[in-house]
Parts: C-alpha cells; structure tokens; sequence
C-alpha cells in the first residue's frame, strides 16, 4: 500500500495539473447543462452517460501518460490505423443512425450504446501521423509532402463517404496544423492554398449536395428562409438574444426547456448555455476553451521532442477547429454542420476520445524533459 501511495504521489506530483483541471471542470460543467437541456425529457440518463464517459475519459488519461511514453505508444500506429480504420469502414455495412440524423456514422452495441468510430480516428491519425513525420527529420522534401498529404487524404475522404464531412473537415484541419509544427516549407503550403482555391468551384458543384450548399447561402439571409434551412440557427439566436448578459438560470430558460433550440444538449449546446447563463455564461466557456487550447500549445512549446510538439499540435488543432466550428454555427457566421462543442455536447464516445487527446499531452507533458515515471516499476 505504501508503494502504491508513493506511486500515486509522484504521478500527481508530474502531471498537469493545470490542465487537467480545466479539463475536468469544462466537463462537470457540460455534464450539467447536458442535465438542464435534456430536463423537458423527463430523465437524466444522458447526465450519467456524460459522467460515465467522464469517469472512463480520466481513466484513460493516467493509462496513457502513467504508464509509457509517447514514443513508445507511436510504435504501434499500425494496430491504431487498422483499428479505427476498420470501425469506420464497418458502418458502411452496419452503421447506425441515432434520431435527428441521416449520417450512419454510429455503431450500435449492446445495452443500446452508440460508438462513433470517425472520433477514435481522429486521435489515431494524430498518433499515426506524428510517427510519419518524426521518421522524416527537419528537411522534408517534396516527395515526402505527397506522401504526408497522401497520409491525410485516406482519413478525410473516408469520412466524407460515411457521409460526416463535419468529421472529415476537422480531420483535414488537424491535418493541416500537424503539417505546419512539422516544418514543412511554407511555398508549400502555398501551392497547396492556390490548388485548393481552383478546386473550390468544383468541390462546390460536385462534391457538396443541395443541402449543404443551402446551408452556405442561408447564412446571408436566415430570416427568409427561417423554416427552410435557416430553422435551427434562427432558433439558436432567439434562445441566445432570451438569456441577455446574466441568462435565464439553469433549468430556467424558456426555450431549452420547452426543446426549442434543435440539438440543444448535442450541436447547440452553446445556444442553450447562451440561453441559460447568458452571455456572461458564454463568454466564460469561450475563455476556458481558449485556455485549455493555450495550455495545449504551451506544452508544445516546452517540449523538447518534435514528435512531442506534433502531438500536441494535433490535439490543439482537433479542440480549436471543433470549438470555432460550433460556436461559429450557433452565432450564425458558419454554416450548420455537425460539430459536438469539446467536453460541453452530449457525447459518450466524443468525450472519452477527447480525453484520449488530452492524455497523449499530458504524457508529452510528463516525458518533456525526461522526468518520467511509470507506475508499473518498482522504484520503492
């Protein structure tokens, strides 16, 4: 027992603690206005599943930073790319499609769980394309850029065929920010910035659908078209503009509680709490996300090893593309696209792979300058 308290200790004693924290926090908060905006159903199950994915996301956090290093866990990016991969390609056969959506992007296990295999990816491309690049060095040459941006094409249009381009869009985001921390030129990035804006129009006839084109034009004129395709940001911004600067109170605000405000526990978490804590309450979030952000990218910064810093960048890019896709959407500056709001958005899988993220920095965190520890060794 004293071995174990010991162990115990020096964890404690070497993790970041300021990030997890915030982290913790950010979830216990989300858990509850999860609670508040699924009130009107008369139970509280999806409170205990955010706590539940709570409980299971800590977990993971002290397996993957307690006992190995981050340069060990890239060794086996082939287990992480069949894995995640081969769950992604099983929805094409047997995907599942929860109420309110039309993407079979879930899989259905027993007890009715639903698991979405595009959030587990997300966490292994990170793992996977780190160990790309570190094996590459300082000087990338162009044919190593093909390979890396053949590296991240896979996953991205593997998502946009499952039909979840919201995924898909943040994987290529996340792909874009591990690209940049790994060096690459930037003339490169400039040629890839010219071809994608010569491709713009044929991916906007070709690759997007009627609807979500829609959803673009919508945005400049929402109130002509407020039971069309403007509905849920119309009802978002209504439910927001209630709340005023100190909200309406939890389980108090008029339009979450009557299920108003469309997905107002999953898309729209951030109308509800616009709603319900007001802009003061809104305002609060957008701060501890941009710090949990800037935590994230400090530890980048300190971290000697850039396998170590991609990693992080990785986890960064995933949290702030997530964050300014879904409040941009729930404010009306971008368009309606499915993005989960990180550790506020009813979610159980969405939750725990979050927390698989923030496990691999803290882990880069604990391993930045060869204080390590690992809880399986007897060093008592």
């Amino acid at each position: 027992m004293k071995k174990l308290l010991g162990r115990i200790a020096d964890y404690i004693r070497e993790t970041d603690k300021v990030l997890l924290s915030m982290c913790i926090f950010a979830s216990l908060l989300g858990a509850v206005m999860v609670m508040s905006a699924t009130n009107y159903t008369g139970t509280a199950k999806q409170f205990f599943v955010q706590i539940g994915a709570l409980v299971i996301g800590l977990i993971a956090v002290v397996v993957i930073s307690a006992f190995t290093d981050y340069e060990t866990l890239t060794k086996f990016w082939p287990l992480y790319a069949v894995l995640s991969i081969g769950l992604v390609v099983l929805t094409f056969f047997i995907g599942y499609a929860p109420p309110g959506t039309d993407d079979k992007a879930w899989l259905l296990l027993p007890g009715g769980i639903t698991f979405q295999p595009a959030e587990l990816l997300k966490i292994a491309f990170i793992l996977t394309f780190a160990k790309h690049v570190s094996l590459l060095g300082d000087n990338i040459p162009l044919h190593h850029v093909l390979l890396l941006c053949l590296h991240g094409v896979v996953p991205c249009a593997l998502i946009h065929f499952q039909g979840d381009d919201g995924s898909a869009l943040v994987l290529a985001v996340i792909f874009i920010v591990m690209l940049f921390a790994a060096g690459v030129k930037m003339r490169y990035f400039a040629i890839g910035a010219s071809l994608a804006a010569v491709a713009s129009p044929i991916a906007w006839f070709l690759v997007l659908n009627d609807s979500q084109r829609n959803r673009f034009i919508s945005l400049f004129h929402i109130e002509d078209n407020l039971y069309g395709d403007g509905w849920q940001q119309w009802r978002a911004r209504i439910a927001m503009a209630n709340g005023g600067f100190f909200g309406k109170g939890l389980f108090r605000g008029d339009y979450v509680q009557s299920n108003q405000v469309p997905e107002g526990h999953n898309d729209f978490m951030f109308a509800s709490i616009g709603e319900e804590l007001g802009m003061l309450g809104a305002i609060c979030v957008v701060i501890l996300l941009s710090a949990i952000c800037i935590r994230i990218l400090y530890i980048a910064h300190i971290c000697g090893n850039k396998m170590g810093k991609i990693i992080c960048c990785g986890v960064f890019g995933m949290l702030a593309i997530q964050s300014i896709l879904n409040i941009g959407m729930c404010v009306s500056l971008l368009p309606v696209i499915g993005i989960t709001l990180p550790f506020f958005s009813a979610g159980g899988s969405s939750l725990v792979c979050t927390f698989l993220g923030i496990g691999l920095v803290v882990n880069v965190y604990m391993h930045r300058g060869g204080r390590i520890i690992y809880l399986h060794e007897d060093n008592y």
